[in-house]
């Protein structure tokens, strides 16, 4: 399936004096935004769960699972595009995976010696809404689904239904056969001062295959890569704090701090109450959990004060780390962000910052780079219009 891309720098929404910068006040406690554009758009297609890094050379690199019908379906495709001006314009989308499965999720980390690691997972949720063929209408997007899905054998499925990550040692023109891990994190690993790659994950235990996903367990293992990426070892597991135990954690990341500890975020679904629906947002504040011996003992998981999800993690040159994350619970819908000016211990929470609004909750999975004039660059999903399939957007702006 073949889908036309445009990826460009024209649109965007910033203007001499503007009060508000798409759905976002242009200048805030601690933050000013700069512009917000779309980077990367499939006209009716959809695209999701991006991840941007800077390259040494200044290239940006943006991931993304693109070429999609939907939310979910059998079709996503990893895919990537380039800015060589630090984000004004893109290129056209390059596919770089394309498992029989539905692939989701990219991560993206550039190597000291240059090399790319890649991340993501695969999927048969789709097939929840094709099980039964008969309440199937010909010519309906879940009709294609299931004729596709009969072509795809059983022992396939179980082949390629997991976690991997690939490599490339030539800017992402060519890449390794992919390697699998035990878990899976949407915004992929990070590099530690002594040279490991860790990764935080998520990892449901069941048969995936089946497709029924409420109520099937999890684990969160921490893996961690000595050799580049080329092969992964669990070193240790993330644990709730009661009573969080019976609810669903989902998407961590991490980030190294000043200090030299490790503080991990996660996305957090509290058990509903009785008569509510499953999911309620207004619960879902992200857990912190740490580690003071790089990655081998953890606290337990513990509530913050942000509410959103899932969290992209850095730290800036100033020393200050920064959480982005999305919040689909209306009626603020949009992209956020917090600052910790004391190593991830405390949030500024009385100061999010808001980077840019939105009309529903299908959006968000923001990821952040600092940029070598030390603005940031976040890029996120949403749609750019009522109507229409969603997008990648960016968003430049500088902390006060």
């Amino acid at each position: 399936m073949l889908a036309l891309a445009v990826c460009s720098g024209v649109v965007a929404y910033a203007q001499e004096g503007a009060s508000q910068i798409h759905g976002a006040p242009a200048q805030q406690t601690r933050a000013e935004i700069v512009w917000t554009k779309v980077i990367c758009k499939q006209p009716g297609r959809y695209i999701g769960w991006p991840t941007v890094c800077l390259r040494k050379n200044g290239e940006l690199l943006a991931v993304f699972s693109g070429d999609r019908d939907a939310h979910v379906c059998p079709f996503g495709k990893v895919q990537m595009v380039r800015s060589a001006d630090l984000g004004q314009t893109w290129t056209a989308a390059q596919t770089i995976c394309n498992t029989p499965l539905d692939d989701r999720d990219a991560g993206i980390l550039e190597l000291p010696n240059g090399d790319l690691v890649v991340t993501w997972f695969t999927s048969v949720a789709y097939m929840g809404s094709i099980r039964d063929r008969s309440r199937l209408k010909p010519g309906s997007p879940q009709f294609y689904w299931w004729l596709h899905d009969e072509k795809i054998a059983q022992s396939v499925k179980e082949e390629w239904l997991g976690y991997y990550t690939a490599r490339s040692a030539d800017g992402g023109k060519t890449w390794e056969k992919p390697v699998k891990t035990y878990g899976s994190a949407n915004h992929g690993p990070i590099l530690l001062k002594d040279g490991r790659l860790l990764m935080v994950g998520r990892r449901w235990l069941g048969d995936g295959t089946s497709a029924v996903w409420k109520g099937m367990k999890h684990e969160l293992p921490v893996e961690e890569s000595r050799d580049n990426g080329r092969s992964w070892q669990v070193i240790a597991s993330v644990e709730p704090t009661p009573p969080d135990e019976i609810g669903q954690f989902h998407e961590p990341h991490l980030v190294e701090t000043g200090d030299g500890r490790l503080v991990a975020q996660f996305r957090f679904h509290a058990k509903p109450a009785p008569g509510k629906k499953a999911r309620d947002e207004s619960h879902c504040l992200l857990r912190q959990a740490e580690s003071g011996d790089g990655g081998k003992t953890w606290t337990r998981m513990a509530p913050t004060p942000i509410q959103g999800y899932p969290p992209h993690l850095i730290r800036l040159s100033s020393g200050k780390i920064l959480a982005v994350y999305g919040r689909r619970l209306g009626p603020d819908f949009g992209e956020y962000a917090c600052l910790s000016d004391d190593q991830g211990r405390t949030w500024d929470v009385a100061n999010e910052i808001k980077l840019a609004g939105h009309f529903d909750g299908d959006l968000g999975y923001p990821a952040s780079v600092e940029l070598p004039d030390g603005s940031i660059l976040t890029v996120y999903y949403q749609a750019e219009a009522l109507g229409e399939q969603t997008c990648l957007m960016a968003t430049q702006w500088r902390v006060r």
